[in-house]
């Protein structure tokens, strides 16, 4: 479910201030006003031109935006994100746009996709999706790229926590088209790993959040989802585990806006005093070094720990549940070992009973990471066509299966 370091700004004035060329972003800029005074969700609250890895080298302008957005539970909050406007003039009805939700790159400020350098925690992760987006923008897409609610600025994201990260994927949106005219009301999600979460959830809530807004339909990649299953795993598992990190993400995630969590009555005190390292790093090193990448999983939690909190929680933000009313297309490797092909399957077979219309292909012996590529062609035809108003399918009635089939 899944970053590198090059200077951002370049010639503007931010904050009142003048940034020279080549200076990177300035944490205040992520940092929101204090008080946060109210106001419409996708409203900008401050934006500065954008250079360096985050940039999408196509695009005639690239900008990093803070804007308001809305947390799971309705709060005003403020996120960052970059928005990437194509060369040239527009066209008539404007520049459509893609949304782009990105993959697990961690919870704590650093991790934000928007703070990408060449030598940054998660730069060989979010490298290739950057040349993914490009393309996008050379074919004339504005897109425009959260980096959700807690990652950039101050607090702890609400990781896999649908809501709040689709409200992050359409306000941003709505901000583009504040600052830029000439961008259109036509618009599509796309998701990978977290980030195909998050799409379906956003195309399962934009038609009400943003009615102004015409969602065109959406694509998930290898989307995450089984949150309660990966979390009571790790209870009972007795050798090291990457999904360990994960687990810690999402309790940590549930706890920081649901007060009936208790991570001191879930948690062993030396699994809480090294929760602090699951922020301070990003998901790579997270998974590969330290406390967390050697720990025995069930030795992190207490004997008989409670987590029907928890799985409440978990069950709120399982996308399986969710009604889509837009040509929904979702890609799954067979060879996936974070995502797991089963729990795809699982996923599509619950919305198709839901009424989403959905086209569900797999892809024998693609990974995790390898199903961006290996779908790149099938996504780009399939988005094309939304955009020229083709009538898309659904193979509901006859799905495949990229796990072993269910009897």
């Amino acid at each position: 479910m899944h970053s590198i370091h090059r200077p951002l700004l370049a010639g503007l004035v931010l904050l009142g201030l003048a940034v020279p060329a080549g200076a990177q972003a300035p944490d205040s800029f992520y940092a929101p006003p204090s008080p946060l005074t109210d106001a419409e969700h996708g409203a900008v609250i401050r934006s500065a031109l954008l250079v360096g890895s985050a940039a999408l080298p196509s695009a005639g302008k690239n900008l990093l935006v803070l804007y308001h957005s809305r947390s799971a539970d309705g709060k005003d909050v403020a996120v960052s994100g970059t928005i990437a406007i194509p060369s040239g003039t527009p066209p008539a009805g404007g520049w459509p746009v893609t949304t782009w939700t990105h993959g697990t790159t961690g919870i704590g400020p650093a991790c934000a996709p928007s703070k990408d350098t060449p030598t940054g925690p998660e730069h060989t992760f979010l490298g290739p999706k950057q040349v993914l987006m490009d393309e996008y923008v050379k074919r004339g897409f504005v897109v425009v790229a959260t980096d959700y609610e807690g990652l950039g600025g101050p607090g702890v994201h609400p990781f896999l926590q649908g809501a709040s990260e689709a409200h992050g994927a359409l306000d941003i949106v709505r901000a583009a088209r504040t600052l830029e005219p000439g961008v259109g009301e036509n618009y599509l999600v796309i998701g990978h790993s977290q980030g195909g979460q998050a799409d379906l959830f956003a195309a399962a809530l934009g038609p009400d959040y943003v009615p102004e807004l015409k969602l065109l339909g959406n694509v998930a990649m290898a989307p995450a989802s089984h949150i309660a299953a990966t979390v009571q795993a790790m209870t009972a598992a007795d050798q090291p585990s990457y999904a360990l990190g994960y687990a810690m993400y999402v309790l940590q995630s549930f706890a920081s806006n649901h007060a009936e969590i208790d991570l001191t009555k879930i948690l062993t005190s030396e699994a809480i005093a090294h929760l602090p390292q699951t922020r301070a790093d990003c998901i790579s090193k997270t998974v590969s070094e330290g406390y967390w990448a050697t720990a025995i999983p069930k030795d992190q939690f207490l004997l008989g720990a409670d987590l029907s909190g928890v799985l409440e929680v978990a069950a709120i933000n399982d996308p399986a549940t969710l009604k889509i009313t837009v040509p929904t297309l979702v890609v799954q490797g067979t060879a996936d070992t974070t995502v797991l092909p089963s729990w795809t399957d699982a996923t599509v077979r619950g919305l198709c009973k839901n009424g989403s219309p959905v086209l569900y292909t797999t892809y024998d012996g693609a990974d995790h990471e390898t199903i961006v590529a290996r779908s790149a062609d099938q996504v780009s035809r399939w988005i094309d066509h939304r955009f020229k108003g083709m009538l898309a399918t659904s193979n509901c009635a006859d799905l495949p299966w990229a796990g072993t089939p269910v009897k």
